[in-house]
């Protein structure tokens, strides 16, 4: 699988969870229709198949993974919330980022 690919299945995995959850929160914590909640039901469960796509094993795909969430979940708050990340955020999201792609990426022999 190309690194384009394999990056854009982390990406798509990223918006199915957090989309998903967020549309439970809007429902739980916001009184929203409950309608929202099974819609991000549906969606998570997309996040769970997505993951399958990749090449790796179970645990490096999620540990990878989560790299890619925490850098998303920053994003995320940012375009919808209006909260914007510090420099901590930042320098932090980076590193996951970094850690991230050694997993996945990394050559083995």
């Amino acid at each position: 699988m190309s690194l384009p690919v394999s990056l854009g299945l982390f990406v798509f995995a990223g918006l199915c969870e957090i989309g998903g959850g967020y549309l439970i929160w809007l429902a739980i914590r916001e009184n929203r229709h409950w309608a929202y909640a099974a819609v991000g039901a549906a969606v998570m469960i997309c996040y769970g198949i997505i993951p399958t796509l990749q090449p790796a094993h179970f645990g490096r795909v999620y540990a990878a993974y989560g790299g890619m969430f925490i850098l998303l979940s920053l994003l995320w708050s940012w375009g919808l919330d209006g909260i914007r990340p510090d420099r901590y955020d930042a320098i932090g999201a980076m590193l996951c980022l970094v850690g991230m792609i050694i997993i996945m990426y990394a050559p083995r022999g």
